[in-house]
């Protein structure tokens, strides 16, 4: 229950939380100093309530004492009078009851009395007086004339009086003066209203527990709600009302008296009340204003979160033009709104860069395929009433992955700004659009042109790429593959266009057209290159590869001394398909690792078919960049070797200059593990690339493969005999032996030898030939060597 009273607290809006929060705080606050002042109040109520039953006792005990000095006084009077003695000498009584009247009406006393030496009653002021009790009234003074005069309090006939009893001398005792005052309601209800405390007079006799009331100044409600018992309790419960009581024995009593101060709680905390009624008061007065506090500072606080959720909602809508408001203010909130202000104009900075980067290409500041395809959208689906043609040319630069692997990608880089420039250069309205559509592809959409302005438009952009390209003192000859595609001849989506022209532009590289114009049959060839991954997949399970091995020759013996494996495609309904139709489309996708696979365990498989007795053939394997960045590929070939049980040195890997150079460490670890194992490395197609020197140094390399390019022209062409020349002396320099491919005739191989070429392979020995011939080849060869 707690935990969900918390959640729903939690889920109360913040000024309401700020408010209640403040209140609950406060209010404990004040209920808390109420209780305090409540129980000062309380305690100072008896401090205060005893501090007054203490002077009133002191009050009424000299009341009491004053009364007895004048009774003593009264007396002593009277028995010295001249006249008094006189009658007393003489007996007469009259004068002797006369005096008393006049002597008890002067000082107040109630009763006044002549007694004889032996104590006996011989006249009074007041017979009614002596009457009610004249056994008591004769006890007291019995008891008073032992002590030969004094004070005594006692009860004569239910009523409690003062007594005082003198002596007459002449010398001797001639008789006593008795006088006394009465202790009655009218004494009590004066020291009442002088002190505003109760009195009550309690007599307690011999043998008796309960008390008895004589005097009080108590209403009779009151007075029949207490029982006088033998116990002196302090707090009583009068009628309801508190009571604090304060007992004070008499002295002089001749029974058990008491006098009772009482004072009531209920009276005394009146005043106390009607300021606890005040505080009370102010109290909820506080609150009230607090809370109205609390609310103004609560939505002060929570007016400028709600202006920042609204700002935060037009972010997410994408208004960031709009400042946040609150900025101007100099407190914690202020500094909150204007951080948030700070954070709007930094997201509305990145969102005009993620801008100009989603639709802007950063290196030939041309726009990119996102804007290129927002504006080719608007031109087909937002303005389809202009009804005007719109053509896409798609230009793809030839050769371009060399030119990164010879000059390096900041040539690259270069070349692409240069063509870039110069395909601006070819606009002539403001609506057409150049465009990078990505590394290497350029992009040209034009407006109210039909596929053959389009195409006429290739031809001159043909045309002005047969001039060069000078860049840092290179020259660079550039050419392109182009597509074309028009709607709505050849689409009607925008997608679909643009997808059509670059089908055009494939299809124009694949046949090293130049240009095309889509064609409908063109799609066939798209087709049937999505469906070559599975048919390539197939192929390797159901057996539809062959192994195909082109001899290598010793150029100083002629001797076939090893091999190049080969691979070959014979497809169940294309028939034989060249490795160019498939071995690239491997690589892109990755499936080439599986091929190298397949070629190194069936060249493994026939190892041992293709050795002679007279010298141990060597099969080389070509790898592809992905074999090299496989860290695994050491240990599948490992694998393969022990299953055939075929040692490494009988095989040689053939590795590009490009493969290494995509990922140099990689490349060079995975050699490494290669040459341990035993494996020999050659560099295929040298002098094609863009490698280092002292970085081929480094790696575990025993021979240079010439690429035929240079190979087959070096008898004609007397610069690329002095590649091959160089590449020899170089490649023997640093300890390689140098195969040369490409050896188309007799006089090739002759200048091989010259030159001290130690290997070759070509045509004019045999062309790759299927594995289970390969013997064949080879005798046929060696027949024509001389005798």
């Amino acid at each position: 229950m707690t935990s969900g009273v918390a959640r729903r607290w939690r889920d109360v809006g913040l000024a309401t939380r700020i408010v209640g929060t403040s209140l609950l705080l406060l209010l404990v606050v004040q209920l808390a100093g109420y209780g305090v002042v409540r129980s000062f109040i309380a305690d100072n109520a008896r401090q205060q309530i005893g501090h007054e039953l203490e002077v009133g006792e002191r009050v009424w005990l000299r009341v009491l004492k004053q009364n007895a000095d004048k009774l003593t006084l009264g007396a002593s009077v009277l028995s010295a009078d001249f006249a008094f003695r006189d009658a007393v000498n003489t007996g007469d009584l009259d004068t002797i009851r006369s005096a008393l009247e006049n002597q008890g009406a002067r000082i107040g006393s109630r009763l006044t009395a002549y007694y004889s030496p032996d104590l006996r009653l011989l006249a009074s002021s007041d017979e009614s007086a002596v009457a009610p009790d004249p056994v008591a009234l004769q006890n007291v003074t019995d008891e008073l004339a032992r002590t030969l005069g004094g004070r005594q309090i006692a009860m004569v006939g239910g009523t409690p009086f003062q007594f005082v009893l003198v002596p007459m001398r002449a010398p001797v005792i001639i008789g006593w003066v008795l006088m006394a005052f009465p202790i009655d309601q009218t004494l009590a209800n004066d020291v009442y209203e002088l002190l505003n405390v109760h009195i009550a007079l309690v007599t307690h006799a011999a043998g008796r527990d309960s008390g008895l009331l004589a005097v009080s100044t108590l209403n009779a409600e009151q007075r029949q709600s207490i029982q006088w018992g033998a116990e002196r309790p302090t707090a009583l419960q009068v009628a309801g009302s508190d009571m604090v009581a304060r007992w004070v024995p008499l002295d002089g009593a001749r029974q058990h008296i008491h006098t009772v101060l009482l004072r009531s709680v209920d009276e005394v905390l009146v005043p106390f009340q009607r300021l606890q009624g005040v505080l009370l008061l102010i109290t909820l007065v506080g609150l009230a204003l607090f809370a109205l506090g609390s609310v103004f500072n609560a939505r002060r606080v929570t007016r400028p979160l709600l202006w920042l959720v609204e700002s935060a909602n037009r972010l997410k809508a994408g208004d960031f033009a709009s400042a946040v408001p609150g900025t101007g203010q100099v407190d914690e909130v202020g500094a909150l709104a204007r951080a948030f202000d700070q954070m709007r104009q930094s997201i509305a900075d990145k969102q005009a860069e993620v801008q100009r980067l989603a639709y802007w290409d950063r290196l030939t500041g041309l726009p990119n395929r996102e804007q290129f395809r927002a504006t080719l959208v608007a031109a087909m689906v937002e303005r389809p009433a202009e009804s005007v043609p719109v053509s896409v040319v798609t230009l793809n630069l030839d050769r371009f992955k060399h030119v990164n692997d010879v000059l390096g990608y900041a040539f690259g880089d270069e070349l692409l700004c240069a063509v870039a420039q110069r395909l601006q250069g070819l606009l002539r309205r403001k609506q057409d659009m150049v465009a990078r559509l990505g590394g290497d592809v350029f992009g040209l959409l034009l407006y109210r042109t039909e596929y053959e302005g389009a195409h006429t438009l290739t031809q001159t952009i043909a045309r002005l790429f047969e001039e060069p390209l000078t860049l840092r003192g290179q020259t660079v000859d550039v050419n392109a593959s182009m597509g074309v595609a028009t709607w709505p001849t050849h689409a009607d989506q925008p997608d679909l266009l643009l997808s059509r022209s670059e089908i055009a532009m494939h299809a124009a590289k694949s046949r090293t057209a130049g240009v095309l114009v889509y064609e409908p049959r063109l799609d066939s060839s798209s087709a049937e290159n999505l469906s070559l991954l599975t048919d390539l997949r197939r192929a390797v399970e159901q057996g539809e590869l062959r192994l195909y091995l082109q001899p290598k020759v010793s150029v100083a013996t002629g001797r076939v001394v090893a091999a190049e494996a080969l691979v070959r495609w014979q497809h169940p309904e294309r028939g034989l398909v060249p490795p160019m139709q498939f071995i690239p489309f491997a690589e892109q996708t990755g499936f080439i690792r599986q091929l190298t696979l397949w070629m190194f365990e069936e060249a493994a498989r026939q190892w041992a078919a293709i050795q002679t007795p007279e010298h141990a053939i060597r099969i080389a394997v070509n790898l592809s960049t992905r074999d090299l960045l496989d860290l695994a590929f050491p240990s599948r070939l490992a694998e393969l070797l022990a299953r055939y049980g075929v040692s490494s040195k009988g095989f040689c890997l053939e590795i590009t200059e490009s493969a290494i150079m995509d990922d140099p460490l990689r490349a060079e670890s995975t050699l490494n593990k290669l040459a341990s194992q035993g494996f020999k490395l050659s560099i295929d197609d040298f002098g094609t690339g863009y490698s280092s020197l002292a970085y081929l140094k480094r790696l575990p390399v025993s021979e240079l493969k010439i690429d035929k390019s240079f190979v087959m022209g070096m008898t004609s062409d007397n610069s690329d005999a002095k590649i091959v020349r160089s590449t020899i002396d170089l490649a023997h320099n640093l300890g390689l032996t140098v195969v040369a491919e490409g050896v188309e005739d007799a006089a090739i191989l002759t200048a091989l030898g010259t030159l001290g070429c130690d290997e070759a392979q070509g045509y004019h020995m045999s062309k790759p030939v299927p594995a289970v011939e390969f013997a064949a080849a080879c005798a046929r060869w060696h027949q024509k060597l001389p005798a």
